[in-house]
């Protein structure tokens, strides 16, 4: 019997009416096979879905930047979900206050040689770094010098994270790693994008797992192979703000480094001068004053302090509405139909400014009490 047909019918002439039964019942038994050896694959590798649905976000992605019909193997497919189309990112260098003397050089040695790849034809030492450093106190730009250098180069962008190239599965680490790189070459010009490198590339010693030291070794190797040749346009670009726990060899295959520190106080009042660029601010702001007072404050301090203080005229807003009402309630009737004056949020003051770098203190002073705490513990 095959497919519930009996082997005589199927040995035999048959009549129309009878083939057209032979193949109903051919397709239900097709169907049913089908659907069985689909739950028994879905049953054996749990993860058949995510894997259908990183291809498919693989493809959206590699269409967006323009690459159709580049052929990728199941490790490639799954490094390209971490692709980031730079017409997305909506960082610029006009977003980047207080950082002038990095960004010309970035735009000179990392960019410059991306966009005029015909200038440095032929020649092994014009060509981009294989490698860049950024590193820094936290919250100081460097994330965002990452996101304005793939815009500004237009270069294809793959935002990598440790945890792509992580699997239970002993030595499919290692092809992951090589996936990344085999992917920026078909890809290239690409740069591959390691943030808090330290966490993933991080000095190695006899008490790293087996399947961690072969991915690092395996990593670098690939970065000075053969797939990465001198007129290959890949780079790997980091950042870090513990620059002493990389690996040796990971810092000497990034030979660019740019330290991105704490803001002075000039380069302080550009930055406020950015955060708060179209809010409505009062004429008495004096930023000047404000940068002075912020002296060991990153951007991203200022960009708190800052939120803070236009979270005040909001409050204010608030309870003036909350007493408005209190007001209309204790009135009398025959002032009900008075018109209700339009209220508005007021400027942004240098008080608000003040206030908020109070309270921005006292959050710095409770994190490094309770930072003493933990190492007076220890």
């Amino acid at each position: 019997m095959l497919g519930g047909v009996p082997r005589d019918v199927l040995l035999r002439p048959l009549t129309r009416s009878e083939v057209l039964s032979v193949m109903l019942r051919l397709t239900v038994f097709g169907a049913a096979t089908y659907y069985s050896i689909k739950w028994v694959v879905e049953t054996l590798d749990p993860t058949q879905k995510q894997k259908s649905q990183a291809k498919e976000r693989s493809e959206k992605l590699m269409k967006q930047i323009g690459v159709e019909r580049a052929s990728l193997n199941e490790y490639e497919t799954n490094v390209a979900t971490h692709l980031v189309d730079p017409r997305s990112i909506k960082v610029t260098w006009r977003d980047i206050a207080g950082l002038d003397d990095v960004i010309t050089e970035m735009q000179d040695t990392v960019i410059l040689p991306f966009q005029k790849q015909h200038l440095f034809q032929g020649s092994r030492l014009l060509q981009p770094p294989r490698g860049v450093l950024l590193y820094g106190p936290p919250g100081c730009g460097k994330t965002l010098i990452a996101k304005a250098t793939a815009k500004a180069s237009g270069c294809r962008f793959i935002n990598l994270q440790a945890s792509t190239l992580t699997d239970k599965w002993y030595g499919e680490s290692q092809k992951l790693t090589a996936a990344v790189f085999s992917l920026a070459v078909k890809l290239q010009p690409c740069i591959i994008f390691i943030d808090e490198i330290d966490s993933f590339l991080r000095n190695r010693s006899s008490l790293d797992h087996e399947a961690t030291a072969m991915m690092k070794a395996q990593f670098m190797s690939l970065w000075d192979g053969l797939e990465t040749g001198a007129n290959t346009q890949v780079m790997v670009m980091g950042a870090t703000n513990r620059p002493q726990d990389v690996d040796p060899a990971i810092l000497r295959r990034m030979p660019t480094t740019f330290h991105v520190g704490l803001p002075n106080t000039a380069q302080r009042q550009q930055i406020l001068r950015l955060i708060l660029s179209g809010e409505n601010l009062s004429r008495a702001v004096n930023l000047s004053e404000l940068a002075e007072q912020t002296d060991g404050y990153s951007g991203s301090d200022l960009r708190e302090l800052c939120r803070e203080a236009a979270m005040y005229r909001v409050r204010d807003y608030v309870h003036m509405q909350d007493m408005r009402q209190i007001v209309q309630q204790l009135q009398l009737d025959d002032h009900d139909d008075e018109p209700e004056e339009d209220a508005q949020l007021r400027p942004v003051s240098q008080v608000d400014l003040l206030l908020g770098l109070e309270k921005m203190r006292e959050s710095k002073l409770a994190t490094v009490a309770a930072k003493l705490g933990e190492e007076s513990l220890d």
